[in-house]
């Protein structure tokens, strides 16, 4: 299987859950030997502490630049200063109830931002090897009880988070039709793991039962989603930009569907497992609240492009995936000390003036 040779890749958004986790694999269990430049803007999930051994241990291969990808000045200096020959663009709001509130901020980061990032890939063409979009399988809309997303699904988003999503992708796609922009596209189903803010449902009945608080779901519970381990979408992104044919789109998922109320039970289960309670088991601090505006029913996604042609599998299933999630959760209370406190902010806000 031919692969594509990489020598300086910038990955925007990597001090989020899933850029932190993708920038940690490819230096540390991928074999590349070039250079990461990590773009980020720094907002409320985006997390330099994600990165700090890495800070440590690749000084002279990892480089962090504070900025917008919508600052169109910026990213070109960096595209001239660090010949930069490939892109992985994470850098994306992703939250579904924060773009409900606020969908004016994924307008301008997710559509315009993907459209700066475009138009500079265009202009450096002749160095540019790749340019990979991470994306979400929200973007095909709600499916029933039966079927699943494939490349071919139709595009139906529901939201502003999704819409803003399609539209990005549709962008990609475009600039690879017109201006053969050499470019790889993935959507993926949900993630979890180490490093995502506590605003998820995971890693929020995580810490909410760990402190005897409340587990909230939407609605019945019945709401089902396809669960991916986030090493497992950071080996299959790698996969894709080393051997994906340009201009394809790949779906990525975990083969875990399950409906929102069984993983919060499983959690809890787990967690009663490792660290018992002396009175009632987690369980009971369930609580059903009010279903969220247009929340689709269900995802899940048929891999088989992936798996056949690429030879990508899940590592992880939920069971392993989760009992790993939980633990790192556990072993790591500083990190969840200083996110769900502000501490992380305040130290952004000293260090980088914001």
């Amino acid at each position: 299987m031919q692969q594509r040779q990489f020598k300086t890749l910038l990955v925007t958004g990597g001090c989020g859950f899933i850029g932190a986790n993708f920038i940690r694999f490819v230096l540390m269990g991928s074999g590349f030997q070039g250079q990461i430049i990590n773009v980020d803007k720094l907002t409320y999930a985006g997390n330099p502490e994600n990165l700090s051994d890495i800070v440590n241990q690749y000084n002279n291969r990892y480089h962090f630049v504070h900025a917008d990808i919508c600052e169109s000045s910026t990213l070109e200096n960096l595209f001239q200063s660090f010949h930069i020959d490939a892109i992985c663009h994470f850098a994306a709001e992703s939250h579904v109830d924060r773009s409900i509130d606020r969908p004016d901020d994924f307008i301008r980061t997710n559509i315009n931002g993907t459209f700066t990032l475009l138009e500079l890939a265009r202009k450096f063409q002749d160095q540019i090897v790749l340019f990979h979009h991470v994306s979400t399988d929200e973007v095909y809309g709600s499916l029933t009880t039966n079927g699943f997303f494939t490349e071919k699904t139709p595009y139906h988003p529901n939201s502003p988070y999704s819409a803003s999503k399609a539209a990005s992708d549709h962008l990609v796609n475009a600039y690879a039709h017109t201006y053969n922009l050499p470019i790889t596209l993935s959507n993926c189903s949900n993630n979890y793991g180490p490093y995502q803010f506590p605003e998820k449902l995971i890693p929020l009945i995580i810490l909410n039962a760990l402190s005897d608080k409340p587990l909230p779901i939407y609605g019945n519970g019945k709401n089902v989603r396809d669960w991916l381990y986030v090493l497992d979408h950071c080996k299959a992104i790698w996969t894709i930009m080393n051997h994906g044919s340009c201009g394809e789109t790949y779906l990525i998922g975990g083969h875990n569907e399950l409906q929102n109320i069984h993983v919060v039970e499983k959690i809890c289960d787990v967690l009663d497992d490792i660290l018992p309670k002396q009175n009632n088991p987690r369980r009971s601090l369930i609580q059903f609240v009010k279903d969220r505006p247009g929340h689709d029913f269900r995802y899940a996604i048929d891999c088989s492009k992936l798996n056949n042609e690429l030879n990508w599998y899940p590592s992880e299933d939920f069971e392993t995936g989760i009992r790993k999630t939980i633990q790192w959760y556990m072993d790591h209370p500083q990190w969840v000390h200083h996110v769900q406190t502000g501490e992380y902010k305040r130290w952004i806000e000293t260090h980088y003036q914001l």
